[in-house]
């Protein structure tokens, strides 16, 4: 059931997709050599949940936990952060998902992946967030959210967790597709799609086809589309407004209509690991995209969340950023 119309005098956000506990290692280096863990939240449209409202954009976020204490942990840390959480279903037979991030030290042990990388460890197969359902849609909190909402974020990682939460997102797009611009980030897992590729990548490109804004990278869009460069993504999909197209730590080509801007890289950024600066970039350019600015002022923005992501092994922005 789509929802009503209301007006919105202040920019409001909603997020919809898996939300995770993270244990972080707490000294980097080998795995097996670390003394312990640090909780922590993830998932990406839960990181540009908390990158949003840290940019003091009001957010809720769309998600299902479970009735468990990494559930109650993650409702928790998100109304801490300033997100709002009436919208998370507690899933009563399904547990919370989570991973492990193993970060590289000085290269020491032989197992150590090095400084500046990281990998993560799911477990998260069977989740209450893999088990989100068209019916979402028509519950009361969710429904006054998305009612609320002047703009949707979605990524390519939710409908790779089940059909049930595959169809889920097509509902909500289709709901509110023509009323508030839908934010879609290809965010290629190919863990996700192992020996059902070719579906995948159908799925995505219509998800992609139907955003108003959509974000890539270059190396996703030739891994998945075999396309290699910003001009070729645009031809072959011309649907979003915007078309955001990174490059792996190089300018981002971002097309409005028929406008293109390039926009380089900070001169420098300190790396600590990269996993999350994906989703603070979102976060950013999304703000500015929501504030009204130019575009290649929003993606400014998204440069500078990236930054302080890129410096940290949190894989979320949660306050302090420059707008």
């Amino acid at each position: 059931m789509a929802p009503s119309a209301t007006a919105r005098s202040t920019p409001t956000a909603v997020t919809f997709g898996e939300a995770l506990v993270v244990l972080v290692q707490d000294r980097p280096g080998a795995l097996e050599r670390s003394p312990g863990f640090t909780r922590s939240l993830g998932g990406a449209e839960t990181n540009v949940a908390v990158g949003l409202a840290a940019l003091g954009v009001p957010v809720t976020a769309i998600t299902r936990v479970g009735d468990d204490g990494f559930g109650r942990f993650i409702r928790e840390e998100l109304d801490r952060l300033g997100v709002d959480t009436r919208a998370i279903a507690v899933d009563p037979a399904h547990r919370t998902g989570v991973y492990v991030k193993e970060v590289g030290g000085d290269g020491s042990a032989p197992t150590d992946l090095g400084a500046g990388r990281s990998r993560m460890h799911y477990y998260r197969t069977g989740s209450a967030g893999a088990h989100l359902r068209p019916a979402v849609l028509d519950e009361p909190a969710v429904a006054a959210a998305l009612a609320e909402a002047s703009l949707v974020h979605t990524t390519g990682i939710t409908p790779a967790l089940s059909d049930d939460a595959a169809a889920a997102q097509r509902a909500l797009v289709s709901a509110m597709r023509g009323r508030v611009p839908i934010s879609f980030d290809l965010n290629w897992r190919p863990a996700l799609w192992s020996d059902r590729e070719e579906h995948g990548r159908t799925l995505l490109s219509g998800f992609l086809r139907s955003a108003d804004i959509a974000l890539t990278g270059l190396d996703e869009a030739e891994e998945v589309f075999g396309i290699r460069t910003a001009e070729e993504l645009r031809r072959a999909f011309p649907e979003p407004r915007r078309l955001i197209v990174k490059d792996n730590g190089g300018a981002v080509v971002a097309f409005d209509g028929e406008d293109r801007v390039v926009v380089p890289t900070p001169a420098r950024v300190d790396v600590v690991e990269a996993i999350g600066a994906g989703d603070a970039f979102a976060s950013g350019l999304l703000a500015g995209i929501l504030d009204g600015l130019p575009l290649d002022e929003a993606v400014e923005g998204g440069h500078r969340a990236a930054a302080r992501a890129l410096a940290s092994t949190t894989d979320h922005v949660a306050a302090g950023a420059d707008r």
